[in-house]
């Protein structure tokens, strides 16, 4: 299945983009995710993030569709 990700912050500069579209067999937010960790060497943890599935807050073991558009969003700090 065809899956386009948005990455920010310290996972935009992990990854070295912002926005890729890749094949995967992932069922999951959290299994798409745990694959881009081991493939990325991501460094924060899945618990550390939130997650969203086409603009929409999503659980972490929600039903992934072709060509849905995932956003794990790390803690942001401000001042």
């Amino acid at each position: 299945m065809r899956i386009s990700i948005e990455y920010f912050a310290i996972l935009k500069e992990q990854r070295g983009c912002s926005f890729e579209t890749i094949e995967t067999n992932a069922a999951t937010p959290g299994t798409l995710y745990s694959e881009l960790k081991d493939q990325h060497s991501f460094s924060l943890e899945k618990s550390s993030l939130k997650v969203a599935v086409n603009e929409d807050f999503s659980d972490w073991d929600s039903t992934l569709k072709d060509n849905d558009t995932v956003v794990f969003i790390p803690p942001v700090a401000g001042g």
